[in-house]
């Protein structure tokens, strides 16, 4: 199938042609057809099938015919972090360059200014994070009531980050009459009682099982005790033949010291968490898909929805607390067909968290091991070892009883005055050197000389004391 046969107009299928594809995706064939009849749809499918562009291009079409007015947008699009709203907004750029959309980028960490300014001209498209869409709505600069479209991408993360009330709340400022979507990789029962609510008859596709990894990722566990861990990974970083890598950890503190500590390793590594604003975390990701930094040390905040090409490893430097997170983390590399490695840093305290990870998997994680490197491993050559000398009966080494035995029996050969002759004797000092020795610096008086009386000078007879008056 092509795309042509799902239905989209002949200037989305040029913008398409231009941007390189050719064939959809599984999920993209069963629900492009169903968004451009208007229908509610729930999609589960992992990350990396493809999942953005299957809502982007009906949408595109969907939102060409109709007129837009200031502060209501037609269309909502709610996505956890700013990163994949930033990336759906890229997505409606490419693939929306031959129709008159109007589209704004609603993101926490940027000034209000131009976002304000872009709401009042009217947008026909609004992407948008839950947390600054509250803040404008509570002041009163933007009205929903004119949203005849609603997705919600990636619902299970907006479980995990809190935001299901938030979502409840904008969903019921909205039209009753309105088309929906929901996107997740999982369905937690949370999530299927938010779809229950807010969509009517949806259709629901789902391309893969819930918590199935992806083929083409080789996945592996390295158990390591807690330091070890930085050690262990720069050695994978330099043996494993590692174009491009991303690290994922638990914590924005490992992240900053991590990165701080390969950098000065000589590695060309960025960072990207939660605590650093959002032109730093643009200009990081922009330097990771030029080439200038190939290795990115991340939260989870980029685990979800960032489709970056070419990314050969993932390492999770610590072992993910949720195992939903796991799927998504490793998801980053084996995309678009291409082929991944995955590594998973496991100490003593992760055993309960491994455990998880592979009960929603249904599979065993490979222990890395020798036959895995990637590189041919040299034993290092063992030190000589010193020959240990023998002794005798009486416990000294065999050498030295022989010297010693020669020696004697050299002496015995010369007779025993010869042989004294020849022993090396100590230097006798002469009798005036042993008197010349200074007496101790407590004697300074003279051992003959008088007791002196009770309350008399006791010391060395000053000078100035011999002087008389007269």
């Amino acid at each position: 199938m092509s795309f042509a046969d799902l239905g989209l107009s002949d200037e989305l299928l040029k913008a398409v042609e231009e941007a390189g594809y050719t064939e959809p995706t599984p999920i993209q064939e069963q629900a492009i057809p169903a968004i451009l009849m208007m229908k509610d749809l729930i999609g589960i499918a992992q990350t990396g099938t493809g999942k953005t562009a299957s809502f982007v291009l009906p949408m595109i079409d969907v939102m060409a015919a109709g007129r837009r007015r200031a502060l209501m947008p037609r269309s909502l699009i709610l996505e956890p972090t700013r990163e994949l709203a930033a990336q759906v907004a890229e997505n409606f750029e490419k693939y929306g360059a031959n129709h008159d959309l109007k589209m704004a980028l609603l993101i926490g960490g940027v000034q209000m200014g131009d976002q304000l300014k872009a709401l009042n001209e009217g947008v026909d498209v609004l992407i948008a994070t839950p947390g600054r869409l509250m803040d404008l709505f509570e002041r009163g600069k933007i009205m929903l009531n004119g949203c005849e479209l609603l997705v919600i991408d990636e619902a299970d993360r907006m479980l995990d980050m809190g935001f299901i009330p938030d979502i409840e709340f904008i969903c019921d400022k909205l039209p009753e009459t309105r088309q929906t979507m929901l996107f997740s990789a999982t369905m937690p029962p949370v999530i299927k009682k938010l779809a229950d609510k807010f969509l009517t008859n949806p259709k629901q596709i789902e391309v893969s099982r819930a918590g199935n990894t992806n083929e083409n990722i080789t996945a592996f566990r390295v158990n390591v005790k807690p330091r070890q861990k930085r050690e262990t990974l720069e050695w994978l970083l330099r043996n494993d033949h590692v174009d491009t890598a991303i690290i994922f950890s638990n914590k924005k503190t490992t992240v900053r010291e991590l990165n701080k500590q390969l950098q000065q390793s000589g590695f060309k590594s960025g960072e990207i968490h939660g605590d650093i604003d959002q032109a730093t975390r643009q200009k990081e990701l922009e330097g990771f898909k030029s080439g200038d930094i190939n290795i990115l040390v991340a939260s989870d905040v980029a685990a979800r929805g960032l489709d970056i090409k070419g990314v050969s490893h993932v390492f999770n430097y610590d072992t993910p607390w949720h195992p939903d997170d796991y799927v998504h983390r490793i998801g980053r590399t084996g995309r678009a067909g291409a082929k991944g490695r995955a590594f998973t840093f496991v100490t003593d305290a992760d055993a309960e968290a491994i455990d998880n990870v592979e009960k929603l998997t249904k599979s065993k994680i490979k222990v890395f091991g020798k036959d895995d490197v990637r590189v041919e491993l040299t034993e290092a050559p063992k030190p000589p070892r010193a020959p240990k000398p023998k002794k005798d009966d009486v416990g000294a080494p065999k050498e030295t009883r022989s010297r010693k035995s020669a020696d004697s029996d050299d002496r015995e050969a010369k007779g025993p005055k010869e042989a004294r002759d020849e022993q090396p004797r100590k230097p006798r000092r002469d009798k005036a050197d042993r008197t010349d020795k200074p007496k101790s610096r407590r004697n300074y008086r003279d051992e003959d000389s008088e007791p002196v009386p009770a309350g008399e000078w006791n010391g060395p007879k000053p000078d100035f004391l011999s002087v008389g008056f007269d």
